[in-house]
Formats: C-alpha cells, structure tokens, sequence
C-alpha cells in the first residue's frame, strides 16, 4: 500500500471521530454548558522539588499550533504597535487572512523575545504565562475594547521582566483602551512567583474591564481550569491581591454583590460552582489530609502539598484520565477473555476492552450508552484528545534568564505526547513547527507527525498505548539526564561570552538542542504510527 493511499485512508478513519471545530469564535463548551478549553496548573518556588517557579498550560480546542520565536527589537521613535484580533486561527507564520487590525497603542524603546504560541507564553527574562478561558458572564462582555487576552499576553511578553508589572501594565492597558474578550484567567509567573489574574468586560456602558489578580503562596500549588476561583479580595494584603478600582462597584451597579455579604470574585462575575473535577483532582491528590471532597460548595483557592512538586509531576498531571480512581472513564467498559489460572484450568477472566480508550469521542460514548446506559461515563479530565498544544514553564532564579527559563512543550494530546525543552533565549525553531495542523492534514506541519500515531493508538488502545507510553518515557528520561549537561555547556558559553555574533553562541547551543531534540521525537513518533499501520494491517 503506497503512503499517498495510507495518508488518505489515515484522514478517513481521524475524520469520523476528531470533527474540527468550524466557527472560529466558538468556545469549547462541555455537556454542562461550561467552557472547558484549558487548564493551568501552578507551583511555588517553595512548593517545588528544586526551587523553580512553574505555570503552565494547555490550549485544549481548535486553536492554531504554529509556534515561533519572535526576536528582541528595537523600535523607531513615535512608533506605533497594531493590535489584531482573528491571530488564533492562522495557518502558519505567513497567514494573515482571518487577521483584523482593530487599532494601534504606542510602542516602547526596545521589546523582548518571546514564543509566540497561539496564547504567547514566555519571553527572555523570564516571564512565563498560562491561560483558562472562564467564560463569565455575558452582560460583562463588550465588543468595543481595543484587546483580546492573546495581545495582553504578547504585549506584557514584550515590555515586562515580572508578573506584578504585566499584571499592572493589562490594568492600565484595558482601563485605557478596553477589553473585549470573555472572561478569562492567565497565569502569569516570573522566577519568584506566580500570580492568576482573572479578567472580565467592563459591561455596556464602558470599555474597559473589570478584574482580579491573586498571587499562588510560595509553597502553595494552585490550579485554573476554565471556572473563576478567586474568592475574598484582601486588597490591603498588597504583597497577595491586586484588583481594578471598579471591582466592587460594578458588582453593585449590575446587581450582583448587595454590598451587604462577604464579596467574593468569582460568586459577583460568574455565580457558578468556583471548581470542577480537575481542579479537586489536582489539589486533593496534593494535599490528601485536607480530605476535599468533589460536592463541596468551594475549595481552598490553593494548597500545601504534602510532597514537593517536581515538572515532571506535573507532567504526570497533564498526562491525567483518571484511570484507576473513581473517576475513571473505562471502569465499565470491560470484557470477558478465556485465560488459564495457576492449575492450568480455563477460566473467565474480565479485563478493560481493548478497544475501549479514556479519549472517546461523544458518538462513540453515546453508542455504548445506547447499547448499555451507563457503560460509559464522562469525566472531563485534564488530557484530552482536542488539545492543540500545551506547555509547562519552568522559571529558576539560579540560572541567567535564557537558560533558566524552560517551556516543556507538546503537541497533541498531552496524554500520549512528548515534551520537548524551549528555553528562554532559543533563536529559533525548526521551520514544520511555522504550520498549523488544524486547518488540513500537512506532513510539513510537526503537529502532524505527533497526531497521527496517537490517533491511531486509541483505535486499539489496549495494544497503542504500550507504545505512546514508552515513548513518552522514553523522552522525558532522556530530557532530564541530559539537561544538567546542556546547562552546563550553555554556562560555560554564556560566561565565555564577548560582545558582538559570540554573544549568540550560548543561544546557538540551546537552540541546536532544542532542534535536534524536536526532530527525534518527531521520528520517534512516526516510527510508532508506522508500527501500529503494520499491526492493523495484520489484524490487530
């Protein structure tokens, strides 16, 4: 079978079960109603195993995933900056056909480099954020704003080296020239803290916004996942809170907040449960003695845990399904197969279907139900087959800014990709990562060769995942034993530095890492996707 004949019977089979999402501007709604398009898990530097800081992401809808790196600039005098919107749906680097140019703010003198994934997530100093939609209420939203969340976070990327200056430069950005998104919480991190800062519109009669930033605890962990979380606000606890001047008087003038009751966040500019099951999910597993419980009306805004939290513990969260827990999606989807037990008898034993998966889309859900109501329940766990990409930074105060600042990043789902290391001050990155893969299946596009063996391991996951899962070790060991000596090397480069092109050798070296790195897993994964063509092909 030629490989323009399997590409073709691949999309076949991908497109019955991973519909695209057609309408540029829809959320990513749950059976619930609630947005459920991504999730950011957070640690202190006192809450890690090392002392980093961490915020992370995963952009979990039909968003473009196209990455590059956006180089440091120096601007002309009296130059000015445009702000788009439509950026989350551009096919590659080179697109600008669902791009509007809505208005101009003024430059500055010089920006940093930053990447710019969909949601733009970590510049060369150090600045590193995260990004849940949380919807709120519609009332609040108000098309007449200069911004969308995505050029909050790139222009803050460009101008700020701290998450209390990005924090303050959005209030003083929307309060100038308006906000037009829904609700939305970025969690923005330097390499001393870590702060979520949740934004709404300003409501009809104005176009600005209103808004709340609250900082993670140091030797807290903390989570946003597509619902606001912020409560009380302790605005004199300066070194915790921040929040705009309307915070409290919009709540009133809309009718939300009687000025009589304790003022929480979340209960005046959404009214909805400040939790779901990923958010329990995370801080019970943290901190087990709190003994949380899923039906209870609010959760601590943050924990301790009980362990420290290592970035590869919180890889292991996003890679999440549950499974094993009473949350798990496969539970009762199981089969009867013939084995033999110790005396050598023949004897029925249950085991999970090989088939079934905890990725299953809603047609394929709703007809075991039909066939068998309750067969299979839905959960929304935190790895998900629409996810585009996602990240974890990383942010350590002991290294200088371009190699200290790391973002972990994946294609694809985050359950069954590997995460390969972007540091701070790389200069480029290899040119398939410059083509989205939502718009058309593309070889040239990395995200492809990531897609394909993962979709075609939950076809049969039973056999698949033996697969995914190796390599996925495979490559998170092979990235942490090597990391201390690329460090190392990057060091001795950076310290050895003069002025002039040897400034860039250090730079050079990281990014030739991050590359070659790249490219492995990329081959890795079409080696798997090969394999498991071979396998079905036999009848597997």
């Amino acid at each position: 079978m030629n490989s323009k004949f399997l590409n073709i019977y691949f999309i076949t089979i991908l497109c019955s079960f991973f519909p695209l999402i057609a309408n540029a501007q829809q959320l990513q709604l749950g059976e619930d109603g609630i947005a459920e398009s991504c999730t950011s898990i957070m640690v202190g530097r006192k809450a890690s195993t090392d002392g980093s800081v961490i915020t992370s992401h995963s952009c979990d809808s039909n968003y473009r995933t196209w990455l590059n790196i956006v180089a440091h600039k120096k601007n002309k005098p009296d130059s000015k900056m445009n702000i788009y919107w439509g950026t989350l749906h551009t096919e590659s680097i080179f697109d600008s056909t669902t791009m509007i140019n809505k208005g101009e703010i003024p430059d500055v003198d010089e920006t940093y480099a930053y990447l710019n994934t969909a949601y733009p997530c970590l510049n060369e100093k150090q600045l590193g954020i995260g990004e849940s939609t949380i919807t709120g209420k519609k009332e609040l939203v108000n098309t007449r704003g200069l911004f969308l969340i995505e050029e909050l976070e790139k222009i803050v990327l460009q101008r700020c080296t701290n998450a209390r200056d990005a924090i303050s430069l959005i209030g003083k950005l929307v309060k100038q020239y308006g906000y037009a998104d829904w609700g939305e919480c970025i969690t923005i991190a330097d390499k001393h803290e870590v702060w979520q800062l949740e934004i709404f519109g300003g409501g009809p009669d104005e176009i600005g916004s209103v808004w709340a930033a609250q900082r993670i605890p140091d030797d807290h962990v903390g989570i946003s996942a597509n619902i606001p979380r912020i409560g009380i606000l302790d605005l004199k606890d300066t070194d915790h809170f921040m929040a705009s001047e309307n915070v409290f008087t919009l709540a009133q003038k809309m009718g939300w907040w009687d000025g009589k009751d304790p003022f929480k966040f979340w209960k005046a500019y959404s009214g909805g449960k400040p939790f779901g099951i990923r958010e329990f999910f995370v801080l019970s597993s943290l901190a087990p003695s709190l003994q949380l419980k899923l039906d209870a009306e609010e959760l601590p805004f943050s924990v301790k845990p009980e362990s420290k939290v290592s970035v590869r513990d919180v890889m292991k969260f996003y890679r999440t399904t549950y499974e094993g827990s009473p949350y798990d999606v496969t539970k009762n989807l199981m089969v009867t197969q013939k084995t033999k037990n110790d005396k050598g008898e023949v004897v029925d034993e249950k085991i999970m279907s090989p088939v079934a998966n905890p990725f299953l889309s809603p047609d394929t859900r709703n007809l075991f139900n039909e066939l068998k109501p309750g067969s299979a329940e839905r959960q929304r766990t935190i790895a998900v087959p629409q996810c585009s990409y996602s990240h974890i930074i990383q942010l350590r105060d002991w290294l200088p800014d371009e190699i200290g600042g790391v973002a972990w990043f994946s294609f694809d789902n985050p359950g069954e990709s590997p995460r390969f290391p972007i540091f701070a001050g790389n200069l480029t990155l290899p040119s398939s990562f410059n083509i989205c893969m939502q718009h058309r299946f593309r070889e040239d596009a990395a995200g492809w060769w990531f897609r394909k063996a993962n979709k075609l391991a939950t076809v049969k996951w039973g056999i698949g995942r033996k697969y995914i899962e190796e390599g996925v070790t495979e490559f998170e060991n092979k990235a942490f034993e090597e990391l201390p000596m690329i460090q190392k090397r990057a060091l001795e480069l950076y310290k050895d530095k003069e002025m002039g092109v040897k400034e860039l050798k250090y730079k050079e070296f990281l990014t030739t890492y991050t590359n070659h790195f790249a490219y492995s897993a990329m081959y890795k994964w079409n080696e798997i996707s090969e394999t498991l063509w071979a396998l079905f092909a036999r009848g597997f």
